[in-house]
């Protein structure tokens, strides 16, 4: 997938996840179904995750190498990754449900700071990409918790999936009634 798309995508998923915040109850922030995360903290989620990918983006290209090292396989194209994300999620299901626990629950006086939050740190990886080079996107690689070493494009184009994913819970709890 070109930059430009991957951009658009980013850009894309995150605004549906703005449009369905804008029409759920500002309540939702802080309570949700029973041993799942709240709104609040799935936002929190994705902007931990993205800051930190826009914090290794700011290294010099060179220490990323030296630190990770190159990509010596074949780049993975987006249904490859999202189908491979899906299964690690499968089989994983213990580790991702420990790391989970440890999020915090965000306060509803921090939901517009965490809302502008995303909003900048999306802005900020959809302006890092277009400026990254096609080589460096595609032989530089940094490590992902769940799925391993994954080239600069791959873990963008993940990070459009991840927005997908979180939205996707978000609708599919919220709209349960009875969920309180």
């Amino acid at each position: 997938m070109e930059k430009e798309a991957i951009a658009d995508l980013l850009e894309e998923k995150h605004r549906e996840l703005f449009e369905w915040l804008k029409k759920e109850p500002i309540d939702n922030w802080e309570k949700g179904p029973e041993g799942k995360w709240t709104v609040g903290q799935q936002i929190l989620h994705l902007v931990n995750s993205l800051q930190m990918l826009n914090n290794a983006l700011s290294y010099p290209r060179f220490f990323l190498k030296y630190k990770f090292g190159l990509c010596n396989r074949e780049p993975r194209d987006y249904k490859t990754i999202v189908n491979k994300y899906q299964q690690k999620l499968v089989d994983h299901k213990d580790k991702t449900k420990k790391y989970n626990q440890k999020l915090k629950k965000p306060l509803q006086k921090d939901r517009e700071r965490l809302l502008t939050k995303l909003q900048i740190q999306s802005k900020k990886l959809q302006y890092k990409i277009k400026k990254i080079s096609d080589i460096n996107l595609d032989s530089l690689v940094i490590p992902h918790p769940l799925m391993g070493k994954m080239t600069i494009r791959e873990i963008i184009m993940w990070t459009a999936h991840h927005t997908e994913h979180h939205t996707t819970i978000l609708k599919k709890k919220y709209n349960e009634e009875s969920y309180c």
